[in-house]
C-alpha cells in the first residue's frame, strides 16, 4: 500500500537531490576550513588579476601623461602605494569572501542534516511497513 507521508518525503527528498542537493553533497565533503580555505585563495588569485587589469587599464587610459610623468615621479613611492592598495583590496575582498563562504558552509551542513534526518524518516518508515506485511 502507498503511503501519503512516504510519498511527500520523498517527493521532498528528490527536489532537494535535483536543486540545491548538488552543491550541498559537494561542500559537505570538505571540512570547513579546508572549503573556506579553497575559497579564499580562488577570491585572492580572482582579485589579484582583476587589480592587474585595473591598473593595466587605468595606465593605458592616460599613458600620455603616464609616460611623460615616469621621469619626474618617485617610483619607489609609487610602488609603495601600488603594493599598500593592492593589500587593502585583496585584504576586504578575502575578507568578504571569508564571511560569505563560512555562511554558505553553514547553511548547506544545516541542509545536509536535515536531509540526513528525512532519510533516516523514510527508513524508518520502510521498516514500520515491513514489520506490519510480516505481522
Amino acid at each position: 500500500m502507498i503511503s501519503e507521508a512516504r510519498v511527500k518525503l520523498m517527493t521532498r527528498l528528490a527536489s532537494y537531490e535535483q536543486g540545491e542537493g548538488k552543491e550541498n553533497a559537494e561542500i559537505g565533503t570538505y571540512f570547513r576550513g579546508d572549503y573556506i580555505g579553497l575559497q579564499v585563495i580562488k577570491s585572492v588569485i580572482s582579485a589579484t588579476i582583476c587589480y592587474g587589469i585595473v591598473i593595466a587599464t587605468m595606465i593605458l587610459y592616460d599613458s600620455e601623461s603616464f609616460l611623460s610623468d615616469i621621469y619626474k615621479m618617485d617610483i619607489v613611492s609609487y610602488a609603495k602605494n601600488m603594493i599598500i592598495y593592492y593589500v587593502i583590496f585583496v585584504g576586504g575582498y578575502s575578507i568578504i569572501t571569508y564571511i560569505l563562504y563560512s555562511i554558505r558552509y553553514r547553511k548547506a551542513r544545516i541542509k545536509l542534516k536535515t536531509y540526513f534526518n528525512n532519510l533516516r524518516r523514510l527508513q524508518a518508515l520502510y521498516q514500520k511497513e515491513r514489520k506490519d506485511r510480516v505481522r
